[in-house]
């Protein structure tokens, strides 16, 4: 092979590469990710000679509760999803039904679309309600309000459980006191507040239940978070290059293109 077709290999082999990459770095910078909220600590670590900061974010803790259906469940019970989570209690007369038919949208904007009820797409979203009047809001109370709400319950629970632990649930693992739209009595947490937790259960994000423009905002938050990529799995960006058999298959084909184009060209000359 001359040198001319060797160049020629080189640069149909590593240009659409080189643009994949390119394009691939570009379009992660441009996207605003939602951003982490509860710090627990900075590791200051020297790397290769350099000082260089780690940030630890604060890891919800797992909490046992009950369901609308009388099943036991835990947050953890969703790990690999992402959980949509307001606080609420039955017989609030002000905001609550408002915000259960606002994460009723929401849920229904994850549907797959036709009938909410059958076409649920249960692998993404969990969403969970917690009562902060738990000892009122029984399994048949709760159960009693999501028929009357119309609660699709594929995805969406109703949870009741110990008052203590869902008030220091509330306070040291979703600090809705400080993120919260309104003044929160420590003897009664009542927030308009949807929380968002991503897949390893960090908080991203505090929305406004009753505002359509936060809520708009924290679907797209949804989307954005499905496409996060997990930083600890090494070499995932040329795992998804071997994946993209498409593009290899482009590759092969423009090789071939120019393998042929510089022989043919160099047969011409001789």
């Amino acid at each position: 092979m001359s040198k001319k077709s060797f160049y020629g290999l080189l640069i149909a082999f590593f240009m659409p590469l080189a643009c994949y990459l390119w394009l691939k770095s570009a379009s992660e910078n441009a996207v605003a990710m939602p951003r982490h909220y509860l710090l627990d600590t900075v590791i200051e670590q020297v790397v290769d000679g350099k000082q260089k900061s780690d940030s630890i974010w604060h890891k919800t803790k797992n909490i046992h509760l009950v369901n609308q259906l009388g099943d036991s469940v835990s947050i953890y019970d969703q790990q690999g999803k992402i959980i949509i989570l307001d606080l609420f209690f039955t017989s609030c007369g002000s905001i609550c039904p408002k915000l259960t038919n606002n994460m009723s949208k929401l849920q229904a904007s994850f549907s797959k679309g036709g009938d909410v009820r059958n076409r649920i797409d249960t692998s993404i979203v969990q969403f969970m309600s917690i009562s902060v009047d738990p000892v009122r809001d029984s399994v048949p109370v709760l159960r009693a309000y999501a028929n009357k709400m119309g609660v699709v319950s594929d995805n969406w629970w109703l949870l009741t459980g110990n008052r203590d632990s869902i008030y220091k649930f509330a306070f040291e693992e979703l600090k809705v006191d400080k993120f919260s739209q309104e003044p929160i009595s420590p003897d009664f947490v009542h927030t308009s507040r949807f929380i968002l937790i991503d897949k390893k259960m960090q908080v991203r994000g505090y929305y406004g239940g009753l505002d359509s423009a936060s809520l708009l905002k924290l679907a797209k938050d949804v989307g954005y978070l499905m496409l996060e990529k997990d930083k600890t799995k090494k070499n995932e960006v040329f795992q998804q290059i071997i994946d993209l058999s498409w593009l290899w298959l482009l590759i092969v084909l423009m090789v071939s293109g120019f393998v042929y184009y510089f022989n043919t060209k160099f047969n011409k000359t001789k």
